[in-house]
């Protein structure tokens, strides 16, 4: 636990990401006392999310200042990114500068194709969990997963979980409960369908024969990215 509060955190943002894997913990440390939070992209415009919110880019990749933590959130356009090799690059140097390097849903395979969870338990969305052990990590099915450095969240709404375990391992528990307390963060979902542990065989179908497209573009470039690995030089 820190003795104050201060602390200098980025979220990557780009375009086709999912705007509750970034806007759910962005919620949660905006509420830290003098936190800076900014999203970072290669030019300080507008970003489209995947459903068509926008998001305005605060601080380039050129004047990003370094970050005590980097987090990187999912969504249809992380597939693309895995052969950005600017992004990449950048990814890699400032999460190598930070004390914290983590991510909410398919974020995680943007960590690892940027060589950063080689070794590392990790966790991701449910449908691309096996895709991390392809970049050399440990999936584990779990909301949360810390290993070192390395916090990743499980899929879209994980990000709020993630963010109040964040705060609590950094600023202690009570902190986290009163921002927990201040966003009325109770779920009571009307339906037990938010899990592949409690979803219906016929539920599970539906929503992997609407993913399958994305998927299957998304396991490809996974692959690709695990053959390129071998090629990067990260400081573990």
């Amino acid at each position: 636990m820190k003795s104050n509060t201060s602390i200098c955190i980025g979220f990557l943002v780009y375009p086709n990401f999912t705007q509750l894997d970034l806007t759910g913990p962005f919620e949660v440390f905006s509420r830290i006392p003098d936190a800076k939070v900014h999203l970072i992209w290669k030019k300080t415009e507008p970003v489209r999310s995947d459903k068509g919110m926008s998001l305005l880019a605060t601080v380039d990749y050129a004047h990003c200042p370094d970050l005590d933590l980097i987090c990187i959130p999912g969504g249809p356009g992380q597939v693309e990114l895995m052969q950005d090799h600017e992004t990449l690059a950048f990814i890699r140097d400032k999460a190598q500068r930070a004390n914290w390097v983590t991510s909410v849903c398919t974020g995680s395979l943007l960590l690892g194709a940027a060589g950063l969870l080689q070794g590392y338990r990790a966790t991701c969305h449910w449908n691309s969990m096996d895709m991390l052990a392809i970049l050399g990590a440990k999936p584990v099915a779990e909301r949360v997963v810390m290993d070192r450095n390395r916090i990743t969240g499980a899929g879209v709404t994980s990000g709020i979980d993630f963010g109040l375990y964040v705060v609590a391992m950094l600023f202690g528990e009570d902190l986290a409960q009163q921002i927990q307390l201040q966003m009325e963060y109770d779920p009571a979902p009307p339906f037990d369908a938010g899990s592949t542990k409690t979803a219906s065989i016929h539920i599970m179908d539906e929503v992997q024969h609407q993913m399958s497209s994305l998927q299957q573009r998304r396991r490809a470039m996974t692959q690709l990215a695990a053959t390129q690995l071998d090629e990067v030089d990260v400081e573990l």
